[in-house]
């Protein structure tokens, strides 16, 4: 993976989990395009690395902790990809100071708005929980600047209208689909909610 371009405490996380070494096709497409700050369509079957892809540039995007709000949300669609995604951020930005949390549905509302309240970078959440804290303004969303929907070609077809209902409410606003497989809908939502995106696809 070429470093010269990554902060270094990125780059220190990085080396430490021996991502440093033969970067897979998908995130030596990415990343690059995620720092960019374009819409993107990132589509690459299972297993492929695009959960690692993400990571690396929303840590390369945010650089480090700022202000008290989330700048970040990531759409997860269970529970086990959400905190698969948090472990992920602890290992590769252990060297940084971002904050992340992860909100699902099993959890205490009040507890996970009280957490997003005292101050993150990331919000990692589930389609549920996500509809029941903008419900009751349990996310300030302010300064958010990036939206990712994480294997968002496996939602159910009702959790589109909550993922345009999110980007149509913020201005100026990033907006990353992954998906191991494109589908239908993903038109749609490039027409309703995304700004010239790009499709990025493994040979």
């Amino acid at each position: 993976m070429k470093l010269k371009k990554l902060t270094p405490e990125l780059v220190s996380g990085l080396v430490d989990a021996g991502f440093d070494k033969d970067p897979k096709e998908i995130q030596s497409l990415s990343i690059s395009q995620i720092k960019s700050g374009a819409d993107l369509f990132i589509v690459s079957p299972e297993g492929s690395g695009k959960t690692t892809a993400i990571v690396i540039g929303v840590i390369q995007r945010l650089k480090e902790a700022f202000e008290e709000v989330p700048r970040v949300i990531i759409l997860a669609a269970t529970k086990e990809k959400a905190l698969d995604l948090e472990a992920q951020f602890e290992i590769i930005g252990k060297h940084t100071n971002l904050r992340t949390f992860t909100a699902f549905d099993q959890g205490v509302i009040q507890y996970q708005k009280d957490m997003i309240y005292d101050g993150l970078d990331v919000l990692i959440v589930t389609p549920k929980r996500l509809n029941e804290l903008l419900k009751f303004t349990g996310i300030p969303v302010t300064k958010i600047k990036m939206f990712v929907v994480d294997d968002a070609d496996s939602f159910a077809l009702d959790k589109y209208n909550l993922i345009c209902r999110v980007a149509e409410s913020i201005d100026k606003l990033q907006v990353i689909i992954v998906a191991n497989a494109w589908i239908e809908i993903f038109a749609k939502l490039s027409e309703r909610i995304m700004k010239s995106p790009r499709i990025i696809k493994p040979k």
